[in-house]
């Protein structure tokens, strides 16, 4: 066995009289104040849910019948709902076991509801599977009392997991309970055990997909932009909170401006089989720990012609959460065209000259702040504050053949829509529907017989009209729409449109 010195060094344990000597000395993972050792142990536990995921998986198929297969009930990230990405799972291993991919997805509703969960949720349980279908095992009926759905909702909601790519909906639960912790988690029914309108609307839903259901199954997507997520960078950014702010909160305002603008992303991970060349962009939220060999399969994908957005605190650390003894943004500094070694919590910091048109009040960063000095890189945006003139807030720069951009602050939400739109352009990114944006979304894919379907969905309650991107049938109604010719939808609405021939 290795002596501890080799630990003692990649972990940076030489200090605070954390170094172990001997392997007897090695503490207990409770309370731990080295978070190399205490995402060291995360990781492991992780490792332990695959590989018992993996043990059952085999067990179960030794008494499998033929035809039967293998699915497992995964659960995201939590913020008043599903979230993020799940940081004591790591979905893109343990998937490998499975035959399908099961995800629930919990979300608000009422006049929350934008469909961004549902959306994120659907992407990430296809893509732990490398595009594959993927049923949605547990979603709300009514759900809290704060999430019993606006008439329409619930077949909104719907639709928009066969959106995404679900082969299935199935509501939790179908009665609700009269005692324990789960009293006010509604279903279908409520206690009384009798239809009401949450019943009625699943009537429906069941019905439209018992009818368009053969036709639907199967969609398959081709998605130009890739989220890239990661656990390690995950739990290792969420063991330094100075402002309170977890990874997936990070991470999700630069998926949702995506979202909302219509332009389909998969989420990849370190994990993931996907090439990196099958996407024209790929968005990396605060890649906090990461290994040199990984964040040159990013950077040579960037050198090859590929668009990369990295944003703040983003390669600080190797893949043991040891803080990089270089200039930071550690081995993204060369690619990205630039450094830093200053940063802060910004207070009274804008923009100068309000470069992406925001109002005033977006026109700040929130939580982090990085001082950018540019080597190769143009400055996009630079920081206004008496006291750091010079400081660049946003870069890019050309690397090989393609592009890649830094954010060195987290951005208002209106600012990440305006930072990311700038990059889909740049990257050669068509939305689903060219000027078409939330609260009106458009999702898609390809169906078995070669037709594009777009599912439009009204995510507000006053009705939304859009122009018919190409001949087609709307299947909902069974009528035919004319390119250019009016999609209209009540509140909260869906239509789903099959295109004219073939998408080859």
């Amino acid at each position: 066995m290795a002596e501890p010195r080799c630990l003692n060094q990649a972990w940076g344990l030489n200090y605070w009289s954390n170094r172990i000597n001997r392997w007897e000395d090695f503490p207990s993972t409770t309370g731990l104040i080295n978070a190399s050792m205490s995402n060291a142990f995360a990781a492991y536990q992780r490792s332990l849910v695959t590989d018992f995921l993996a043990w059952q998986a085999k067990l179960v198929r030794a008494h499998a019948r033929p035809g039967q297969f293998m699915t497992q009930n995964f659960d995201l990230g939590w913020r008043d709902g599903s979230y993020g990405i799940q940081p004591e799972v790591d979905h893109w291993k343990a998937a490998r076991s499975l035959d399908i991919a099961g995800i629930d997805i919990y979300h608000p509703t009422q006049d929350k509801l934008t469909g961004a969960e549902i959306a994120f949720g659907g992407d990430e349980a296809r893509s732990i599977r490398n595009g594959q279908n993927y049923l949605v095992l547990e979603t709300e009926a009514q759900g809290f009392p704060q999430w019993t759905p606006y008439p329409g909702q619930l077949r909104l909601q719907a639709f928009s997991h066969l959106a995404s790519g679900a082969q299935m909906v199935e509501y939790w639960h179908w009665a609700t309970t009269a005692n324990a912790v789960e009293t006010y988690w509604r279903g279908l029914l409520s206690q009384d055990y009798k239809p009401n309108a949450e019943y009625a609307a699943a009537k429906v839903i069941g019905a439209e997909i018992a009818r368009l259901g053969p036709k639907l199954a199967g969609m398959t997507k081709r998605n130009q932009v890739a989220v890239y997520v990661s656990n390690a960078a995950q739990t290792a950014f969420n063991s330094f909170k100075p402002t309170g702010i977890e990874y997936n909160q990070v991470m999700r305002p630069f998926y949702d401006a995506l979202y909302r603008m219509n332009v389909e992303a998969d989420i990849v991970s370190p994990d993931s089989t996907r090439k990196l060349d099958d996407y024209k962009l790929i968005v990396v939220p605060a890649l906090y720990a990461a290994s040199d060999a990984e964040i040159a399969r990013l950077n040579d994908y960037a050198k090859r012609g590929g668009h990369l957005l990295y944003t703040f605190k983003s390669g600080f650390s190797d893949e043991n959460t040891k803080v990089r003894y270089a200039s930071q943004p550690g081995a993204i500094a060369e690619a990205a065209g630039v450094t830093y070694q200053e940063f802060t919590i910004p207070e009274g910091v804008t923009l100068a000259g309000n470069p992406f048109g925001v109002s005033d009040a977006d026109n700040a960063p929130r939580w982090w702040m990085e001082m950018l000095k540019p080597t190769t890189a143009e400055v996009v945006a630079r920081y206004q504050h008496p006291s750091w003139p010079a400081a660049a807030a946003m870069t890019r720069n050309h690397w090989g053949k393609g592009e890649v951009s830094y954010v060195g602050f987290m951005p208002s939400d209106a600012l990440a829509e305006k930072i990311v739109a700038a990059e889909v352009t740049r990257a050669g990114v068509v939305p689903s529907v060219a000027g078409v944006r939330f609260p009106l979304i458009v999702r898609g894919g390809i169906l078995k017989n070669g037709h594009t379907v777009r599912y439009v969905l009204n995510y507000s309650a006053v009705p939304q009209h859009m122009s018919a991107p190409a001949a087609g049938t709307e299947l909902l109604q069974g009528r035919k729409v004319k390119r250019g010719g009016p999609i209209e939808l009540a509140a909260w609405d869906v239509a789903i449109i099959e295109e004219d021939g073939r998408s080859d």
